[in-house]
């Protein structure tokens, strides 16, 4: 019988009034690191108004995830928050109404219909490149960061919409990007007092206003003239019937699942490439290696569906990336009713964070874990690790639903890039991870740009 005296796993007490908050606010990683080095796997702090069980062990990520996954669901504080962006979307929603959203945009994300979008990422990153080779100056840098954010917006609008949206996308990442910023900065009066006229909220509010704009203006533009024969995402959306009660979604519900795909679709691939090119640029090797396997498998030519099993190396780098910066950091849940880890009871209604970061960069699972090192990613080694030691796309019957386009998306223009251009950090740039709702380099990640001699 589990204790109902509610014994806390040890922790950081932090300020009086506001716990940890100025730790967490400063968008450091030294505070999460310490603190498992001070308390372990499991711990237990506040963060002003809320209490925050950090778990960092792949078994508490299997336990939560995974084996008693039915005792937990996502009305922690944090996606409370997310619901004022996402509305009740597949990320945000809950219990029958996520099986019943789960169901409807399973069709979406299968094999066969991801395989024919192949051609279309490689013609957005073409044109990409073409852009590149007019715009960018030898010598000087720009914004890799948000070039990937530009292209994953293109991929993602023209499958979900079949359109080149062009300004609008701009729009969308631009407005998204203001509210990404404010929800990270983990201000109070966004869960006590959103209708204060504080410049941070006037900025959230402007962003969301500008989302919603762009999302039902599209939504609307669509039932009035259907692609017939069309099977876009935002088609399939409009038509999908539940098979139970022939149910369709209403237009809110449709901008709900819009505006989740659209993030999470653009946002933590852009953010994970990002990601990759810096890691390459320093570790020059690794680097070469990519691009004797390119080489080898593709000769100049643009990748196809047909080459990713070939593309062996190609693979190991991004997962090794998603590894070392995953996109989604952290994964939290709320307990429905009692539950208890590592000899701790948790009561109902607690917030658990599994720390995504911190379980990649756990040393009893990742050797040396902040070397680069994508031979971690052999089949023998893969087999090796416990299977939730590695969740960029968290685990168990939640599991991100595009992970399989993610991969494709994310392997298609990696290898279409990297043997056209190298990219290297500008000298004396100091690169600094981000953790907002995603996580992602701070400023930008300026880097020049270098075109390929064949």
């Amino acid at each position: 019988m589990l204790s109902r005296n509610v014994k806390r796993p040890p922790g950081p007490k932090g300020n009086w009034l506001t716990g940890n908050l100025k730790m967490a606010q400063s968008g450091s990683f030294d505070f999460m690191f310490r603190s498992r080095d001070l308390y372990g796997d499991i711990l237990y702090y506040r963060i002003a108004f809320w209490s925050v069980y950090r778990l960092g062990h792949p078994d508490f990520a299997q336990h939560l995830l995974q084996d008693n996954h039915r005792n937990y669901d996502k009305r922690s504080i944090d996606y409370k928050l997310l619901r004022r962006v996402s509305g009740n979307g597949l990320i945000s929603s809950n219990g029958a109404f996520w099986l019943r959203q789960r169901r409807l945009l399973q069709p979406l994300f299968h094999r066969k219909r991801i395989n024919a979008l192949g051609s279309m990422m490689t013609g957005a990153a073409e044109r990409m490149l073409q852009r590149w080779a007019t715009t960018i100056k030898a010598g000087e840098p720009f914004a890799v960061a948000e070039s990937m954010t530009e292209l994953t917006m293109d991929i993602v609008s023209r499958a979900l919409f079949s359109l080149d949206i062009g300004e609008t996308a701009v729009s969308f990442s631009r407005a998204f990007s203001d509210v990404n910023e404010y929800l990270g900065s983990l201000d109070p009066l966004f869960a006590i007092a959103p209708w204060l006229p504080t410049p941070g909220l006037n900025k959230y509010r402007a962003g969301m206003a500008e989302l919603n704009r762009i999302i039902y203006g599209l939504i609307a533009e669509r039932r009035a003239n259907p692609l017939h024969g069309n099977d876009d995402m935002l088609t399939l959306l409009i038509e999908a019937q539940d098979e139970e009660t022939g149910e369709q979604m209403t237009d809110e519900q449709i901008r709900d699942e819009t505006i989740t795909l659209l993030i999470a679709g653009h946002e933590t691939t852009a953010n994970a490439l990002a990601w990759t090119w810096y890691l390459l640029a320093q570790h020059p090797e690794q680097r070469e290696e990519l691009e004797r396997e390119l080489e080898a498998v593709l000769a100049g030519r643009i990748p196809t569906m047909e080459d990713i099993p070939q593309l062996v190396y190609t693979d190991k780098v991004f997962k090794e990336s998603l590894r070392r910066y995953p996109p989604a950091w952290f994964i939290s849940r709320t307990t429905i009713d009692w539950d208890e880890l590592a000899g701790y009871p948790i009561p109902p209604k607690s917030f658990l964070s599994i720390s995504t970061y911190l379980i990649h960069h756990h040393p009893d699972f990742w050797p040396e874990p902040f070397t680069f090192d994508p031979e971690r990613f052999t089949a023998e080694q893969e087999k090796r690790r416990p299977r939730y030691a590695y969740l960029p796309f968290g685990g168990g019957p939640r599991m991100c639903i595009g992970n399989h386009f993610a991969m494709t998306e994310a392997i298609l223009l990696l290898a279409t890039i990297a043997q056209q251009y190298r990219l290297d950090l500008s000298p004396g740039q100091e690169v600094i991870p981000e953790p907002l709702i995603t996580l992602r380099p701070k400023g930008g990640l300026p880097m020049l740009v270098t075109q390929r001699k064949r």
